[in-house]
């Protein structure tokens, strides 16, 4: 088993020694595309993620989420459930379906006993409510 495989967030980016990574390194992800309808939200995640994440875009819809992963390929996407045209969960699907998809973490401010079951069924890492969220908690999560 490579690193590569073994490890969703290592990109084939150098290793800190000659070795090639063992282990999953949470330090190697690094880009960040943050989607949630509402910006005063996008604005919070940014301040609380910007300096442990490089936050290379925002999105306040599915689609347009879609779009920009696509070209700028995020290790991470933070994705709100709730979203005008696209839920989070048919974004993650679709996240997860390209070539080297991105670790996809799912956040809401609804209780995560109302999304359970969808949150099991998602292509998705992980859900942190968007009031418990900080960089040490998405890097946890990630690890």
């Amino acid at each position: 088993m490579t690193a590569e495989s073994s490890c969703p967030a290592f990109r084939g980016v150098a290793s800190r020694t000659d070795d090639p990574p063992t282990v999953c390194d949470r330090a190697r992800v690094q880009t960040l595309l943050i989607v949630d309808d509402h910006a005063a939200f996008r604005a919070i995640a940014r301040a609380a993620l910007g300096d442990a994440f490089v936050v290379v875009a925002e999105a306040a819809a599915g689609k347009e989420a879609i779009t920009i992963a696509r070209k700028l390929r995020p290790e991470l996407v933070l994705l709100d459930v709730q979203l005008p045209d696209l839920d989070g969960f048919a974004v993650a699907a679709a996240l997860a379906a390209q070539d080297d998809p991105p670790i996809v973490v799912l956040t809401s401010s609804r209780d995560r006993r109302e999304l359970e079951p969808l949150i099991r069924r998602a292509p998705a890492r992980g859900f942190i409510p968007k009031e418990r969220l900080t960089a040490e908690a998405l890097a946890e999560l990630i690890a």
